[in-house]
């Protein structure tokens, strides 16, 4: 992909999360994974040089999969942040947070590094897995959150998300989906 198209799409991204609006995420991405059905699964390389990860390696456990543009940018960097700050909420809640975007593995590195996340960031440089969850733009991923059970199972989902309060609304809908 040339890297003007690439400039032209993130612009068209960034008008569009600014305002909003997520329907072009799911025209481009194709569609939404069904509710209580199977998550999409997915192997992925991490940035913690541990090799691969897989949607399998989270069973018996609770699962947030975040979908975010590109690291260093300033609404994903804010939401990076703010998960980083509410994990150990997340662990007492039997649950673990993974980011995923387009960017490649030494990307996601650096970004841990600079903002000192403790969880993996997934790199999906193809957009294969942005493009089962209905989150893909054409070049970058787009801001949305899954929530899957610890039996695999997708059990809620969040599109145009705001990144300064979104780690506290996930937690709401994990405490109220734990009953």
């Amino acid at each position: 992909m040339s890297l003007i198209f690439q400039r032209a799409v993130m612009t068209i991204v960034s008008i569009a999360l600014f305002f909003g609006l997520s329907q072009p995420a799911i025209a481009m991405g194709g569609k939404l994974p069904p509710l209580d059905q199977p998550a999409p699964a997915f192997t992925l390389p991490t940035n913690t040089g541990d090799g691969m990860v897989s949607l399998s390696d989270y069973r018996g456990k609770w699962l947030v999969a975040y979908f975010y543009p590109k690291d260093f940018t300033s609404g994903c960097t804010l939401e990076a942040r703010r998960f980083q700050q509410d994990l150990p909420k997340y662990h007492d809640r039997n649950a673990e947070v993974i980011g995923i975007s387009a960017d490649s593995v030494d990307s996601h590195a650096e970004f841990c590094d600079s903002e000192g996340l403790k969880f993996p960031l997934l790199a999906d440089e193809k957009g294969a897995v942005s493009k089962a969850y209905g989150s893909w733009l054409g070049a970058v991923s787009s801001r949305h959150t899954f929530i899957v059970d610890p039996e695999g199972v997708l059990r809620s989902t969040f599109l145009g998300v705001n990144p300064t309060v979104h780690s506290r609304e996930v937690l709401s809908k994990l405490d109220e989906l734990r009953g």
